[in-house]
């Protein structure tokens, strides 16, 4: 089976792709989402977040929002706002954002490489939110919402990518937020089969954001295949839909903490504890960190730089050496006392793209809160964790820019 092979995709029709793009289903709440349908009849948030269509009250996870995404998802197919392309198909995809540009291929990739470990994950992921992904998916008998993959970075194919982007795509829009899009579409078998060879070569590749879309997949490939009298083993199902970047192209933001509350310590004494693992000094300045081990600290109005002394960095444990379980293991568990990230309501965490004014903000509103600022988790440090079977801690990565969710869809038949 390879690990990756072109399809037949599911698409906006020629002039409807800026009518139909959306940002991915997870990034809004369903306020936001509501407003962004507004005046959108053809946004894909009426697929990958149906609730909007629905009254207020009514739960994302009932299943009337489920019957309502695969009607909206007909009625987008009726009205010709979406179009399947006739053959299988690689996408080339590029998107971006001020001076990033970041260029992947929109391919169908192997679930059984995904289930053997030859597409790497990084996290856990949460029952309640694989198991909404899972009833998406068998809902509309696609699949919309794309994995977002990372190769480690080939010269070779790199290059095959950036020369396949030099000629006139298929769809070029600009998003809310000034994030451009760019697609073509490669329907040559020639290159197809150059693609899919230079992929198999690849050691591994790295599953960076969507783990419950991709374990949702893995699910129903499994029942698929169960309930298939003659399978293939190269049915639609036993793939899903990614697009694979290289990594040296990928841009990780930090990802800051908010904590509410000193553990009943007075600042004074708080900044004595920190003053133990790290070296403190106060800034006249919003600190964003420079380098790995050093952290912004934000307190009443102040900001500090915090340096973890050297010997306290595990060099050899690719998890404990993450700049964000240096700060939970030398600050936020032992002097803040929160153990637990993915369950204390005592942290709150700020993507970086909100910037340092993110964090000002959040601990401005309660004087008794503290903020820190990280170094961004680098794409090695992510791919060593990946590689060593661990996990990483939670909020660690926050990826700019964002997929859109609408642009190519696969479908499973």
């Amino acid at each position: 089976m390879p690990l990756i092979k072109p399809f037949a995709g599911l698409r906006p029709a020629a002039g409807r792709a800026a009518d139909v793009a959306a940002p991915p289903y997870d990034v809004m709440s369903e306020p936001e989402a509501r407003a962004m349908v507004g005046g959108r009849p053809w946004s894909f948030l009426h697929i990958s977040r149906a609730e909007v269509d629905l009254p207020e009250g009514v739960s994302p996870y009932a299943p009337e929002v489920y019957l309502k995404a695969r009607e909206n998802l007909k009625q987008m197919l009726a009205e010709g706002v979406l179009i399947r392309d006739p053959q299988p198909c690689y996408y080339l995809y590029q998107l971006i954002m001020g001076g990033h540009v970041q260029t992947g291929l929109v391919a169908a990739a192997s679930v059984r490489a995904y289930d053997e470990g030859r597409i790497k994950k990084h996290e856990f992921t949460r029952p309640v939110k694989e198991d909404d992904r899972v009833r998406q998916i068998d809902a509309l008998n696609a699949q919309t919402g794309p994995v977002f993959l990372v190769y480690p970075s080939r010269p070779s194919l790199d290059q095959t990518l950036s020369r396949l982007s030099q000629t006139e795509p298929a769809v070029d829009i600009t998003a809310a937020g000034g994030v451009r899009h760019r697609l073509w579409v490669i329907a040559d078998e020639g290159v197809q089969a150059a693609l899919s060879a230079e992929f198999a070569a690849l050691p591994a590749l790295y599953v960076a954001d969507g783990h419950h879309r991709s374990a949702a997949a893995s699910r129903v490939a499994t029942t698929r295949r169960a309930a298939n009298p003659h399978p293939s083993g190269d049915d639609a199902y036993e793939y899903f839909l990614a697009v694979i970047f290289p990594h040296t192209q990928m841009q990780i933001l930090d990802y800051n903490r908010v904590v509410r509350d000193l553990q009943g310590l007075d600042p004074a004494s708080f900044l004595a504890r920190v003053a133990v693992p790290f070296r403190v000094e106060p800034s006249p300045t919003a600190v964003k960190p420079a380098r790995p081990a050093e952290v912004g600290m934000y307190l009443q109005g102040r900001w500090y730089r915090l340096t973890l002394e050297e010997q306290r960095i595990p060099r050899d444990d690719p998890v404990a050496r993450l700049d964000v379980s240096l700060l939970q293991d030398n600050l936020i568990e032992p002097i803040l006392g929160i153990a637990d990230p993915r369950r204390d309501d005592r942290i709150d965490f700020v993507g970086g793209i909100r910037g340092l004014a993110g964090i000002t903000e959040r601990v401005d509103r309660e004087p008794s809160a503290v903020g820190f600022a990280l170094y961004p988790t680098r794409m090695e440090d992510l791919m060593a964790v990946a590689d060593s079977g661990e996990v990483m801690p939670p909020k660690s990565t926050w990826f700019e820019p964002k997929l859109a969710d609408g642009l190519v869809s696969h479908v499973l038949d």
